[in-house]
């Protein structure tokens, strides 16, 4: 796995393979009781669940500005529109992500063995 780095370049300096790094757990581990050990699956779940929860919560706050909108609660119609903006695209990005696992179950399920 090759992580980005926007700063590689000529004036960045260094050495390109000290830019590429192995990823942390190529396989989940499984213990006895069945817990991944330090896997890249596991983190990529906690990941997703962080992730949602931020979509959660800026969908939340999209709401209360529109409720203190309309109750004559707050005034300054651009932050709500600023608001529900990031919220809107929060969600797209979790929607599009979404559907690339989808396609990705779908492809390795299609796979022969």
């Amino acid at each position: 796995m090759i992580n980005f780095n926007p700063n590689i370049g000529a004036a960045a300096g260094g050495n390109l393979s000290q830019q590429i790094q192995k990823p942390a757990g190529e396989f989940d581990k499984l213990t006895a009781s069945g817990e991944a050990e330090q896997g890249g699956f596991s983190k990529t779940v906690k990941a997703l669940e962080k992730y949602l929860s931020n979509v959660d919560q800026q969908q939340q706050a999209s709401d209360m500005s529109i409720q203190d909108l309309l109750s004559g609660k707050n005034e300054d119609i651009a932050s709500v529109v600023a608001a529900v903006a990031k919220a809107d695209v929060s969600f797209k990005v979790l929607v599009g992500v979404r559907n690339k696992l989808i396609d990705a179950y779908k492809q390795t399920m299609s796979m022969q063995m």
